[in-house]
């Protein structure tokens, strides 16, 4: 099915994710994190697109982008993702697909929602078990900052005082649950009323329509001939 162009939309909050092919590592060592770290900048400076968080981990990553225009969110990833192929390819000799394939993303309503999101998005490498606090992993913004590393936006959406804190408080499993459902739908993320709009204007229905095929309704089966238990 091909590609609705409208979820590219600028003037929303998208959450970003990506997976090395078939779950495989795609970075292997320091210097592989510290690659994409710098490409990430360059992607910022070549396509005007904001990011608001990122998190690096082996075989997956995870950014917030808030793009201003429309097709700028497409136009980043794919230089973003062309870059990373080409330098992981020429360091380690090989071909072939790299990532399982286009880049899965859903909106975000632009309030405590986005919020959560952010929470999510650094919190990964303390739920993954690679460090104790979001801080202490070093590729992620919820790290120090690092000499080349991208510029950060503060976003549509204030950070509450002692945001560090804020993220390592762990999440509920429902709120991460419902962040892993719209990331395997592209559902957007916000409150009820929100979401159906934004589907709506996004090109997006499907992903607030039950999985499977609706039930078919009970019938009654067809009275037999002369079954006096269907008198009127």
């Amino acid at each position: 099915m091909p590609r609705n162009p409208r979820a590219s939309q600028g003037g929303y909050c998208y959450h970003v994710l990506n997976r090395g092919n078939g779950r495989r590592t795609v970075f292997h060592k320091d210097g592989d994190f510290a690659a994409f770290v710098k490409r990430l900048r360059r992607a910022g400076e070549r396509v005007p697109v904001r990011l608001l968080a990122y998190c690096l981990l082996p075989n997956h990553f995870h950014l917030v982008l808030w793009p201003r225009a429309d097709g700028e969110l497409s136009d980043y990833m794919m230089w973003l993702l062309t870059a990373h192929v080409r330098r992981y390819h020429q360091h380690y000799h090989g071909s072939g697909h790299v990532y399982q394939g286009r880049f899965r993303s859903f909106p975000i309503q632009e309030d405590a929602h986005l919020l959560t999101v952010l929470r999510y998005v650094e919190r990964n490498p303390v739920r993954a078990g690679l460090a104790d606090r979001a801080q202490d992993w070093p590729w992620s913004s919820a790290a120090l900052p690092r000499p080349g590393g991208p510029a950060l936006d503060p976003g549509p959406f204030p950070r509450p005082a002692a945001w560090l804190e804020h993220v390592n408080t762990p999440q509920t499993e429902a709120e991460v649950e419902a962040l892993r459902e719209c990331v395997r739908r592209r559902r957007p993320y916000g409150e009820a009323g929100w979401a159906v709009a934004t589907a709506g204007q996004l090109g997006l229905e499907a992903s607030l329509r039950p999985r499977g095929r609706p039930r078919k309704p009970k019938t009654e089966p067809p009275a037999l001939f002369g079954d006096t238990n269907n008198q009127p």
